[in-house]
């Protein structure tokens, strides 16, 4: 709970962002957890007019591809293999259902809370093939690259990935370079930026001129960020600002930089609205090959037709608001969802729905 001088400050930043906006101005937040704290906070209610606030790519779990979708679904249903997953996955709807369904016919399917965790049922299962879903950005990667070195040193090999993890940066390159998607500023990924830095973010303003800032969760730390956006915005004024400087150096985690580097190197990614991305994935480095679910079960990921009307996609992108999806509350529930935006504790999706579906912003 916010302390009496919190909400003294927050209302502050209120009023002098109601007094400030010169213009319309749309920012975007690019963190799922944002994304939810936003929600919680009944933040979108409380802007002047003039600020829109999108939600952007900031899900990993919603950014997955059918086709990734389908081909781990696929996996799943091997009898030799055990897959195990983080909750917000079990749920993802596929062509033919979920890990959850498979879960429910007799297939194998564990939810744990860490690459490490799925490393431990490796061992205690040596006879049956584990294999991880790596779903993730730059802040859970690190973990997922210690469990490959620990395994690959203890030669634990019934243990496997199925590699889903992203890069933010090159996200943010595709959406700027969209003309589709016209984003003034960004609130930008605290929990990514702990382990990136700063650096990655220079492209933002220095060559498509937008600024950006990188902010904690809570209310007071998100409406600084707002402030310090339109700030930035009335001066015309292109940079990038860590407001989050006691969680993120400049510079980053150079030691879990030095791990990703070990173990992965960048490779095109397909993401969910946004389609083929340069260099936005981490694709596991050859001598780890051994590691790669991919590789190891021959799996093979095949283009698949749109399903739905779900416009997951599109929210993604921050083009609409989940309001604005024929499907949203109706067909699309958290009890019965039609895509990943609604299944994921971050997914935009969800936040409306839980917080305010009722809002008639569409």
């Amino acid at each position: 709970m916010a302390t009496t001088k919190e909400q003294e400050y927050f209302s502050r930043l209120v009023e002098q962002l109601q007094r400030m906006t010169q213009r319309p101005v749309k920012i975007m937040e690019v963190c799922g957890t944002h994304t939810m704290a936003i929600a919680a906070a009944g933040i979108r209610q409380i802007l002047p007019p003039e600020v829109e606030l999108v939600s952007g790519p900031g899900c990993p779990v919603c950014v997955t591809a059918d086709m990734d979708i389908d081909a781990f679904l696929d996996l799943a249903t091997r009898e030799d293999v055990t897959i195990a997953t983080y909750g917000d996955m079990l749920r993802v709807p596929g062509t033919e259902g979920s890990l959850a369904d498979i879960r429910a016919q007799g297939g194998r399917v564990q939810v744990v809370y860490s690459a490490t965790e799925a490393l431990q049922l490796a061992r205690e299962n040596p006879d049956r093939e584990v294999v991880f879903l790596a779903v993730g950005f730059e802040t859970t990667a690190p973990a997922t690259a210690h469990a490959l070195t620990v395994a690959q040193a203890e030669k634990i090999n019934n243990f496997s990935i199925f590699n889903l993890h992203k890069m933010v940066p090159p996200a943010l390159r595709a959406l700027l370079a969209d003309e589709e998607t016209a984003v003034d500023g960004f609130i930008l990924p605290g929990h990514v930026s702990a382990i990136i830095g700063e650096e990655p973010y220079r492209f933002v303003a220095e060559e498509f001129g937008r600024p950006g800032v990188i902010a904690g969760f809570e209310p007071v730390e998100i409406m600084a960020a707002l402030v310090q956006l339109v700030t930035l915005l009335n001066r015309r004024e292109a940079r990038i600002t860590n407001l989050y400087r006691h969680v993120v150096r400049p510079e980053g985690n150079r030691t879990a930089l030095a791990l990703l580097e070990r173990v992965f190197q960048p490779a095109n990614a397909i993401w969910r609205g946004l389609g083929e991305i340069p260099d936005s994935g981490l694709k596991l480095r050859e001598e780890l090959f051994p590691y790669d679910a991919e590789v190891k079960f021959g799996v093979t990921r095949k283009p698949v037709a749109k399903r739905t009307a779900c416009r997951c996609g599109d929210v993604l992108k921050g083009l609409i608001k989940p309001p604005a999806c024929p499907l949203f509350a109706r067909k699309c529930t958290p009890e019965q969802p039609q895509g990943p935006c609604m299944v994921s504790a971050e997914g935009t999706c969800a936040a409306y729905y839980h917080y305010h579906r009722r809002d008639s912003d569409g």
